[in-house]
This record gives structure tokens, C-alpha cells and sequence, in this order.
């Protein structure tokens, strides 16, 4: 009998790479999934994410911002006040997000029920 002939396995896809290059990091998807529902102000976005430092916050929403989802707006006060809003493109990842989230819930155990810590 003949052995089968294995294919190689499929290369990853560019578009792939890029989406998860960016939204893969850690506090990215916390930050969109934040700024989903309206515009808030940079200590406000601090507090709705529990654990987030000040400079991982500010680090990220310059790359969202660069990405073009994010757009950062200053408010000259006083007090000066800057606040972050989605773009379109932005606005436009809620579709995926809530998918991912309905996926979550079906299939990823919360933390602690089964998974090891992926904070490591």
C-alpha cells in the first residue's frame, strides 16, 4: 500500500501576522475593548484596567494611535485633559472583538479554573 504524500502545512497569512503583531499584545485588546463604548480620558482608561501601568498605557495607545485606530485628543483646559477616541478603523474591530469574547466564553476557562497563569 502507498503512503500518503503530506502536504506542507499552510504558511501563515501576512494579514494574519500584522493583526496579531499588533492586537496580540498584552493591554491592547483591553484598551479597544474600553474605548468601544465611547471617549475617555487617559486616567480614566488607566482605572478601567485594572494592573495596567501608566507607561504601558501611554506605550500602547501611541502604537494604536500610529496604527491608525486610536486618535488622541488634548482638551486645553484648564485643567489640560487628553482623552482617547477609536477611529473608524477603530470602531470598525468591534464586530471581531465581540466574537473573540463569545469564543472566550465558550471555550477558555476563566483564570483559575484550569489554566496556568500566561502572565509568566
Amino acid at each position: 500500500m502507498k503512503e500518503p504524500v503530506a502536504e506542507p502545512c499552510k504558511t501563515v497569512d501576512g494579514t494574519i501576522t500584522r493583526v496579531f503583531g499588533l492586537l496580540g499584545k498584552r493591554w491592547t485588546g483591553p484598551i479597544v475593548s474600553v474605548l468601544m463604548e465611547r471617549p475617555v480620558h487617559f486616567t480614566e482608561l488607566r482605572r478601567a484596567i485594572p494592573g495596567i501601568s501608566e507607561r504601558m498605557l501611554s506605550d500602547r495607545l501611541t502604537e494604536l494611535g500610529a496604527a491608525g485606530l486610536v486618535l488622541r485628543e488634548v482638551d486645553e483646559g484648564p485643567p489640560l485633559r487628553v482623552s482617547y477616541r477609536l477611529t473608524e478603523a477603530g470602531a470598525a474591530l468591534e464586530p471581531a472583538l465581540k466574537e473573540l469574547a463569545t469564543w472566550a466564553e465558550k471555550n477558555l476557562p476563566e483564570a483559575g479554573h484550569g489554566m496556568e497563569s500566561c502572565t509568566a
